[in-house]
């Protein structure tokens, strides 16, 4: 596993580097394209217009993440009581607030796209339909040794460390040997050692 050389195929470079310089070229272009947007409303609709809009996302982005989040905390909660189901109250499982919260979090950016962008990620039919790309893209394969390759194995590992039957050693699950240390008691002579003075 070699991290720190760069490997080329075909004498062509990896399409890490060349993801690296494309991304801040898009945010440079989506910054771009929003402010000329602002302007082209400000100029038809008035700049008090622009205002509004702005306002108005900010204040229904913070409703949209302080709900997530309210329902996570809920989740939560309800899962650590004994007994406590993970499921919503409608019957259906929602899968999370990931999208939801960066739906949020899209429209209290201030620009036109990215609220556009904010309600793709919060009306249903597209949020499932984002929900199934995001799953691929997270699922498909990446080569060893690299980053995407380390979150798919930890996605993919029983992250609670315990087997079938509800201890370690079970699959997935690792046994650590150690020893256990007391602070309350005095340690014990070891055999064939100097004895400590009590």
């Amino acid at each position: 596993m070699t991290f720190g050389a760069q490997q080329t195929m075909n004498g062509r470079p990896p399409q890490r580097r060349r993801a690296r310089r494309l991304i801040p070229l898009g945010v440079a272009l989506w910054a771009v394209l929003e402010i000329w947007l602002l302007t082209l409303v400000a100029g038809a609709a008035g700049g008090l217009t622009v205002f509004a809009l702005l306002a108005g996302g900010v204040v229904l982005g913070s409703y949209v993440i302080k709900r997530a989040g309210r329902r996570a905390w809920k989740r939560l909660t309800v899962s650590l009581q004994p007994g406590g189901a993970t499921a919503e109250p409608g019957g259906q499982e929602t899968g999370g607030n990931a999208l939801t919260m960066l739906g949020g979090l899209l429209i209290i950016l201030p620009g036109l796209l990215s609220d556009a962008a904010g309600l793709l990620c919060l009306f249903p039919p597209t949020r499932a339909l984002l929900r199934k790309a995001g799953e691929r893209w997270l699922n498909r394969p990446a080569a060893p040794g690299t980053l995407g390759d380390a979150f798919r194995k930890a996605r993919t590992a029983d992250l609670g460390g315990m087997g079938a039957a509800g201890g370690p050693g079970g699959p997935g699950g690792k046994v650590v040997q150690g020893e256990v240390i007391r602070d309350d008691e005095p340690p014990a002579p070891r055999p064939g050692g100097p004895r400590l003075p009590r």
